[in-house]
């Protein structure tokens, strides 16, 4: 595997995910939602910040992923929490594409 590319999991082609949308991706137990924004990919935890609703449920509007649930919106290029109900930042993944294959890195073991 390339150097650069060391503690990245393949999870998606470019083609997989149109521009505006985002689809789930699992990296061993973690849920992942991947937004394609813009001719960028982002990657954060799939769950809300308030009850672990799965963002990937939601829409996506420009850079905010709306919760489904309660309607919390969080920024897809940092999982900061914009608005809504009670809730907390969402984790944020590093995403890498090389060629036409996105990769994300491992979430780290807590």
């Amino acid at each position: 595997m390339n150097g650069a590319l060391e503690g990245f999991v393949a999870v998606a082609k470019t083609v997989d995910i149109a521009p505006g949308c985002m689809m789930r991706v699992d990296i061993d137990a973690e849920r992942i939602v991947l937004a394609h924004v813009e001719g960028k990919f982002y990657a954060l935890r799939d769950a809300c910040g308030h009850i672990s609703v799965p963002l990937s449920f939601g829409s996506l509007e420009g850079y905010f992923i709306e919760c489904p649930r309660h309607y919390a919106l969080f920024d897809v290029r940092d999982g900061a929490f914009i608005a809504g109900p009670l809730s907390t930042n969402v984790p944020c993944y590093e995403v890498r594409v090389d060629g036409d294959t996105v990769y994300v890195k491992r979430p780290e073991k807590l």
